[in-house]
């Protein structure tokens, strides 16, 4: 799960989304994948969309990347392409469901000698007033009506005492979990650990998986700093080390992230030779002397899909397609504006993607009053106490991280605010 806010959330409309920690390439095959059809945005460049319009526009704008198999140790934080059958019944044989001994009949009981252990032989047949000691997860020897719990008998002269018990008390019957052929779980379901032991135990070595995206991100500014202390009118700076782990909790694989500068001609060339499946950029979505992206790719032949939305901070935010059909996502330079346009636009669009279903909507109520923009929506950083509440933190200022840094999720304004008990839209943050 992506953050700890889940738990916190009494008005939670469906489950959270699933975080993945970022993997090496190993596996993968290079180069970019061909691109499939893109859902319809239905939306002029042209026009600046409203909040939950954008995110719905980014969405629908993904190509879903082609599936591919993979072996279980590498497809962790994938998505299923295929519904995940059982390839077996589970269990496959009736088995002890703990420690003690498997009887037949009523008892007392005569041991047969030997045990019964979880992967040894199959066990000779017992008869009634028969038992043999047998193991936690061991088949079951045919004739078996019952195991007794350890703790439950005592062996004394070569007889085993011990209460009546129910046919098939302590036993894991066959198929009890599933049958051959059931689905287990269905296309489009994040891969997590406990997914993948399901698998394990259903019989697979390998999946058929939609890939996680592959995500590069383009570090712009020549203002920027990257070791030591502010100095001389630069800056550090703060989104190339929260940018690709942001991105990998929302379900990319950050192959590079890359420090360009101001320098045009760099950012050029990294574009063009570009083998993500996803190109996140930070600074230069607007339009000021230095700020080359828009006009970059203009000349790229990019199709502007989002010029900007309607949301405070970063309404300078874009979504572009390349001419091979690769999306960019312009972030803003002013650090919640750079978070606001993850959320808006990356997160939307990395489960288009992965051809997961869009973000599940979740919401809690204000623990106080927010102001709000006339016409646009906010997005307000806010921390939880009680179950199902939202309060705003200090410092979430455009350029501010420390109060982002302490929420755990945000916090959906719409335009002209909201009153405290208002139920609004919240948007987890990563926690890890």
């Amino acid at each position: 799960m992506i953050d700890d806010f889940d738990d916190a959330l009494a008005l939670a409309n469906g489950p959270g989304r699933a975080g993945a920690a970022a993997e090496g390439p190993a596996g993968e095959a290079a180069g970019a994948p061909a691109p499939g059809p893109r859902r319809p945005t239905g939306r002029a460049a042209h026009e600046t969309p409203g909040w939950e319009a954008a995110r719905a526009t980014a969405y629908r704008a993904a190509r879903p990347l082609p599936p591919r198999r993979l072996p279980l140790d590498l497809a962790l934080g994938h998505t299923l392409a295929a519904p995940l059958t059982a390839l077996t019944d589970l269990p496959a044989f009736d088995t002890a469901a703990m420690d003690g001994w498997a009887v037949a009949g009523p008892g007392p009981w005569r041991l047969t000698g030997g045990q019964v252990l979880a992967g040894g032989p199959a066990a000779v047949p017992l008869t009634d007033g028969e038992a043999v000691p047998i193991a936690t997860g061991a088949r079951t020897p045919e004739g078996t009506t019952a195991v007794l719990r350890s703790e439950d008998g005592k062996v004394a002269e070569g007889q085993l005492h011990g209460p009546g018990m129910q046919p098939g008390a302590n036993v894991r019957p066959r198929g009890q979990e599933c049958r051959t052929g059931a689905e287990l779980l269905p296309a489009r379901t994040p891969l997590t650990p406990a997914a993948l032991g399901l698998a394990a135990a259903a019989g697979y070595d390998q999946l058929t998986v939609r890939p996680r995206p592959r995500a590069e991100v383009l570090v712009l500014g020549d203002e920027l700093l990257f070791r030591g202390l502010p100095q001389e009118g630069r800056i550090r700076d703060a989104l190339g080390p929260m940018t690709a782990p942001w991105l990998a909790a929302l379900g990319a694989q950050p192959l590079v992230t890359r420090r360009l500068g101001d320098d045009a001609e760099a950012l050029r060339e990294a574009i063009a030779t570009s083998r993500a499946d996803l190109i996140v950029t930070t600074g230069s979505t607007a339009r000021g002397p230095v700020d080359h992206l828009r006009a970059i790719l203009a000349e790229l032949g990019a199709e502007l899909l989002i010029g900007g939305v309607a949301v405070r901070p970063g309404h300078p935010m874009l979504l572009a397609e390349l001419p091979g059909g690769v999306p960019l996502i312009g972030l803003p330079g002013n650090p919640l504006a750079a978070v606001s346009a993850l959320l808006t636009l990356a997160e939307p669009l990395l489960c288009g993607l992965a051809d997961r279903p869009a973000p599940a909507e979740r919401h809690a109520r204000l623990t106080s009053a927010v102001r709000g923009h006339p016409t646009d929506t906010r997005l307000v950083p806010v921390s939880c106490r009680e179950l199902g509440e939202a309060s705003p933190v200090t410092y979430a200022g455009p350029a501010m991280l420390r109060g982002i840094a302490a929420a755990c999720a945000l916090a959906v304004i719409p335009p002209g605010g909201a009153e405290a008990g208002a139920a609004v839209a919240v948007l987890g943050l990563p926690a890890t």
